[in-house]
């Protein structure tokens, strides 16, 4: 087993729900606790608070698609390609499977084969 998935602390992976105001109207969206937490980066990163952050890219969403079809969706990708992007922290061409094959490959511990 890869423990760079299995050891991490639960509280990174806890959904948290918030209400925001996007257009006029307010919802809510769940998302895990480590999501957030960048999300809160990007905002800052942008010279943004959350709030305008995610109605501003929402509005930037409609403008060029029309719709959103999976918001929740759209703000966990985003964090991905911030931090591929912006951080320079995570690979943003290859498959999520790839990825996490390269970082188990990299935290595995090689024993010498049973005799």
């Amino acid at each position: 087993m890869c423990h760079i998935f299995a050891g991490q602390a639960p509280e990174t992976y806890e959904s948290q729900t918030r209400s925001i105001r996007i257009g006029g109207h307010s919802t809510s969206i769940r998302l895990e606790a480590a999501f957030w937490s960048i999300l809160d980066e990007v905002a800052a990163h942008q010279g943004m608070s959350l709030g305008k952050f995610i109605t501003t890219l929402n509005d930037e969403v409609l403008n060029l698609h029309g719709e959103v079809r999976n918001f929740a969706s759209l703000l966990r990708c985003s964090c991905l390609i911030y931090l591929a992007e912006v951080r320079g922290t995570a690979p943003a061409v290859i498959s999520p499977r790839e990825a996490a094959r390269r970082l188990c490959d990299s935290q595995m511990v090689h024993l010498p084969a049973a005799e």
